[in-house]
Order: C-alpha cells, then sequence, then structure tokens
C-alpha cells in the first residue's frame, strides 16, 4: 500500500527546465577510419575472445547487474533455479504472522486499526469500522494454511461485517485493502461466495464516486450513502495513484460477475489521465476532478503518484498482455523515469529517484528544482522494473531465470539494470542502527552543505535524525513496518533464483523482530531507525500482515505459491489471478 501525503499544487506546467544544447558533432568519416583501423582492431578482439572470454562475459554480466555466482545460474541447461522453500525461515514468518494477529483478535477483532502497546483497536471514523484489518489479513492466512484463524475471520465477514456507515471513507484504501481483499479471499478460498457478496455489496457502494465531471474519481465516499466527497485537505483535486490504482480490482469484478459497469468506470480514469499526460511522460502528483487535468504539482515516485506506475505495468500484465495501451503508457512512462528522475549519488554511483518540484517565479515563469529525496515507498520500483523488463520489456516469452542479455530488448535491459541497482540502494538504507530504512532518505549532493560529517554515511542522509535526546526526531526517521523493500525483494528473487535476495530479506526480518515486536503481541513502529533502544509508537499499519509478513513468507516459500505468470498483486499484495477477458467484456 502506499502512503498518501499532501504537497502543494497550482496551475499546469507543460514544460521541464531547459536542457543545454549538445556540444557540436565533430567532422568524422567513420567509414574512412574504419576501413584503416578496423581489420587490426576486430582481429585484436578476437583473438583476445580466443584467450579469454571471460573478457567479454564479463563486461555484459557487469552491465546486467549480475555478479559471478548470479551468471552461473544462466548457462545452458540451467533456465530455471530450484525454488525450494527454506522451511525454517518460512515457518519463522508464519509464527510472527500469528504473533500479529492473535494479538488483534484477542484485543480488537473487528476494528480497522491495532494499538499493540495499549492492546486497543480503533475504527477510521465515529460511525464504526468496516474490519480494514480482518479483510486485509484474509489471503495471507489462506496462503500461510492457518485454517483455525481463518475459520473465525471468515465467520466475522459472514455475520458482522457492514458497509452501512454514515461517514467518509477513503476511495482508494477502501479498494486495495478491503475490496481488493475480498476478491483475493473469493479466489483463495476456492470461490466462497460470502466474498463476492461482499464485494459487489461494496463496490455498488462506491461506484458513485466516478460520477464527477471528468469521470475522476472522488478522493472519499461516504459508503452509507452511496455518494462521494472532496478531500477537505484538497477540495479541487485528486492524486494520481488514487485514481489510478483501482482499476486492477473493479476490472476482475468485471470478469466475475460479468457487469462491465465496474471496468468502465474504471478504465474511464486511464483514458483521462492519457489525454492529459504532459509531453515528458510524467504525471504530476494532483489532477482536477472536474477538468481531467494535471496540474502544477510534484513530479516523483513516492507519495501519490507511486502505485500509478505500478498498476500500469500490472494491468497489461493482468489482462494477459492484451491491452496494449497499457504496456504503451508504461514504456513512455519508464524512458520519461530514466530521462529525468534516476540520478546517482556523488560518491558511490548509488542509482536513486529524485523529485521534480515545480517553482513559479515572480514574473510568472516556471521551473522545476531537482530534488534529491526518495520515499521508502518508492523501494517497490526495483522488483516492479525487473518484472517490467522480463514481460514487456522481453523479446522471447518466457525468458530464462534470470533472464539472459540477448533475451531482452534495449529498454529491457536498462530496466532490469536499473531494478537491480535500485534494489541495492533501497538494502543500504537499512544500513541503520536498527537495520530498518528510513520513510525518507535525502541522497548527498555537492551543494548540500553537509561536507564530510562523520554521522552521515556518505551518500545518504535522514533529514535532521540526529536530534537532542529531548526532542522528538522529524517524520522522515520513522519505520512503519512498510513492506516496499522486502516487495521488491520477492519480485527479484522470483526472476533470479539469487539467494542474496533472500538473505537480505531475512535481515530485514530479524531487524523487525529485534526492534518492532511486541512482547505481548503485535508489531509497533519506530520514530527513529538510527536509535538504539528503539522507541515504539503504538500502532501496527494493516499492511503489516497483508503485505510485509505475505511477501517475506512468499519469498521463502516455494515458488509455485502464487506463480508470477499466473497472478498478479494489488498494491496491497493481494493476489489477483491473472485473466482471459470475455469477448462481451471487450472495450
Amino acid at each position: 500500500m502506499r502512503q498518501r501525503k499532501n504537497f502543494k499544487s497550482g496551475k499546469d506546467a507543460r514544460e521541464l527546465p531547459r536542457r543545454e544544447e549538445p556540444p557540436p558533432e565533430f567532422d568524422f568519416d567513420l567509414f574512412k577510419y574504419t576501413k584503416i583501423l578496423g581489420l587490426p582492431i576486430l582481429l585484436a578482439l578476437g583473438i583476445a575472445y580466443y584467450l579469454n572470454p571471460a573478457i567479454f562475459t564479463d563486461a555484459i554480466q557487469a552491465y546486467m547487474g549480475y555478479s559471478d555466482n548470479e551468471m552461473s545460474r544462466i548457462m545452458p541447461g540451467q533456465d530455471k533455479p530450484d525454488f525450494l522453500a527454506d522451511a525454517h525461515k518460512r515457518d519463522a514468518i508464519v509464527v510472527a504472522f500469528k504473533h500479529a494477529w492473535l494479538a488483534y483478535e484477542r484485543d480488537a477483532m473487528g476494528d480497522d486499526e491495532y494499538h499493540p502497546i495499549s492492546h486497543e483497536g480503533t475504527n477510521l471514523t465515529a460511525a464504526g469500522g468496516i474490519g480494514y484489518t480482518v479483510v486485509d489479513s484474509i489471503d495471507t492466512m489462506l496462503l500461510m494454511g492457518l485454517h483455525q484463524e481463518y475459520s473465525r475471520a471468515r465467520e466475522w465477514v459472514a455475520n458482522k461485517m457492514t458497509f452501512d456507515r454514515n461517514a467518509t471513507f477513503n476511495t482508494f484504501e477502501t479498494t486495495i485493502r478491503v475490496l481488493g481483499g475480498l476478491l483475493s479471499a473469493y479466489h483463495l478460498s476456492k470461490e466462497d461466495q460470502i466474498y463476492l457478496e461482499k464485494a459487489v455489496e461494496l463496490a455498488d457502494r462506491i461506484l458513485p464516486v466516478f460520477n464527477t465531471p471528468s469521470g475522476l474519481p472522488f478522493t472519499n465516499v461516504n459508503l452509507a450513502l452511496r455518494e462521494g466527497r472532496i478531500d477537505p485537505s484538497w477540495p479541487e483535486f485528486v492524486s494520481s495513484s488514487e485514481v489510478a490504482t483501482l482499476q486492477l480490482e473493479f476490472r476482475y469484478l468485471s470478469v466475475l460477475t460479468g457487469n462491465s459497469i465496474y471496468w468502465e468506470k474504471a478504465e474511464a480514469v486511464m483514458q483521462t489521465m492519457k489525454r492529459g499526460l504532459m509531453p515528458h511522460g510524467l504525471a504530476s502528483i494532483f489532477l482536477n476532478w472536474q477538468t481531467g487535468e494535471f496540474v502544477l504539482s510534484a513530479m516523483r515516485l513516492g507519495s501519490r503518484a507511486d502505485s500509478y506506475y505500478e498498476y500500469l505495468l500490472k494491468q497489461y500484465l493482468q489482462t494477459n498482455n492484451t491491452e496494449v495501451v497499457y504496456r504503451e503508457m508504461y514504456s513512455d512512462a519508464m524512458d520519461a523515469v530514466h530521462k529525468h528522475l534516476i540520478k546517482k549519488s556523488i560518491n558511490s554511483n548509488m542509482v536513486y529517484t529524485s523529485e521534480l518540484i515545480p517553482e513559479r517565479h515572480p514574473n510568472g515563469e516556471i521551473s522545476w528544482r531537482l530534488t534529491p529525496k526518495q520515499d521508502h515507498l518508492v523501494c517497490f520500483f526495483g522488483g516492479s522494473l525487473m518484472l517490467g523488463a522480463t514481460t514487456t520489456g522481453a523479446l522471447v516469452h518466457p525468458v530464462s531465470i534470470p533472464p539472459r542479455p540477448e533475451e531482452l530488448s534495449e529498454s529491457g535491459k536498462r530496466d532490469w539494470k536499473t531494478g537491480v541497482n535500485l534494489i541495492k540502494t533501497c538494502m543500504d538504507t537499512h544500513s541503520t542502527a536498527t537495520g530498518l530504512a528510513p520513510e525518507i532518505a535525502h541522497f548527498r549532493i555537492a551543494s548540500d552543505g553537509i561536507g564530510l560529517d562523520p554521522r552521515f554515511p556518505s551518500d545518504w542522509y535522514i533529514k535532521g535524525a540526529h536530534m537532542k535526546p529531548d526532542e522528538l526526531p522529524p517524520y522522515d526517521s520513522r519505520y512503519i513496518l512498510r513492506p516496499e523493500t522486502v516487495e521488491s525483494l520477492f519480485l527479484a528473487y522470483r526472476l533470479t533464483g539469487h539467494d542474496k535476495y533472500r538473505n537480505w530479506a531475512w535481515e530485514i526480518f530479524q531487524a523487525i523482530e529485534t526492534h518492532c515486536r511486541v512482547d505481548t503481541g503485535g508489531y509497533a513502529s519506530i520514530i527513529n531507525v538510527d536509535e538504539v533502544p528503539s522507541r515504539k509508537e503504538d500502532k501496527m499499519e494493516t499492511f503489516m500482515m497483508s503485505e510485509t509478513l505475505k511477501y517475506l513468507y512468499l519469498i521463502f516459500a516455494d515458488a509455485r505459491v502464487l506463480p508470477l505468470d499466473k497472478y498478479v498483486l494489488n498494491t496491497e499484495a493481494h493476489p489477483l489471478p491473472i485473466l482471459d477477458i470475455p469477448p462481451n467484456l471487450l472495450s
């Protein structure tokens, strides 16, 4: 799940900062020099390859981000590594899930959120909750084989869940967590009708949010009154990620019910966004819900934008590679991301993503400021890029595991390499006192004024994290049980078979156990990842059981559990099957 944040926005802008003109071309007669130098060079290269072919294979490996040990897996006859379960570590994840779930069930069953230190539950509205934590957790129980826990959760859904709440709920959160959870539970339970009935009821209550002049859904919904509601903080706007992260769920519901209205409403959003995209191909974080146009606001891969990019790829995969428009939108977006947002750190050439922040000048001109800031949320992107490289960027289907360079297009090799390196960067942000990554990392640039302060890593730092003992650390330094890094590790492991991804996942799990586990049950956020002993915050986000522990479980489980060619996982890690679309539902 991608968490939201608030940022200012204004009028639309349609240009990025000017680029420097390329240097003039040299008058170089390539053909003439090739005739003179080409034959000796080719002979020398041929002799070098004969004497030591590793020179060339090592260069290819380095470009693709492979180590020697990793490349051993892609020699002829080894296309598919053995993805056997690591039973000891897999079962330790199950124990952790039970530690979280049983505490919630004991203290707060049915409540939307859980506070493990105070042993209390809370709801998102004064009118009551709709079981966010219950529904978010059911498919994890099914995957883990926790039959007793699942039976009690199903009974709550069947007999106590109600959507008749005269209160405002967030459209996006309710869709990805509750609707997505119900649909996944329906599929994994072998089509238990109670889940489909609840999903249809919830979707019907949500549908009125699309009744806007542009078709972009309202940010909020009153489930009892079946009315869309604006976000009071941003009454004119909706965020890109929120309106573009409903499609997997609504499309699947149309296939299950034969009712195309859910698909039509969600797909119309994508048509509006495609028309409104600016020439550079990036989505700013806000749109005007009345006009359907993007407005002047930040461009990034973090909050309010992240799952827009995630769902471009996943919509193409969900429709069994038949909706080419999503492949095209995804490819264009990845070109733009690489052109404008992918950067390298000044010391170690560490790959990270930056943000473009608009600035309006007194004379009315607009410029864009590049900010070396990366949300932890962005750490989903490494695995997503690798998945895209082996699907939209593949020249053959299926590709080897891991893919051979010749199996990928140039853009596929680019995306694979960036994905591998971005995962390394995200793992580096776990190099803290607790072994957990901060909510936000800032990357060092020549003008940041930090110099060689030994308190900070050479490439990135947590802004304001080193406070006086009586001061509260900034939001940037928190770890709130987020799943994004382990999400990428799951995809990377399934696409390569490399044990290093399992090893990294185990390190993260051990850090969570050490610093976030509450002895009486549950897990808590911590307010400063660079402080030991850690100070806990009394909240366990629902995505701890829905995403973080699920992805950890899948990393150590047998790869026959949710194979990537059969499933896509929504942004809350609810698995949905890849679809064969009935002809009557095709637009």
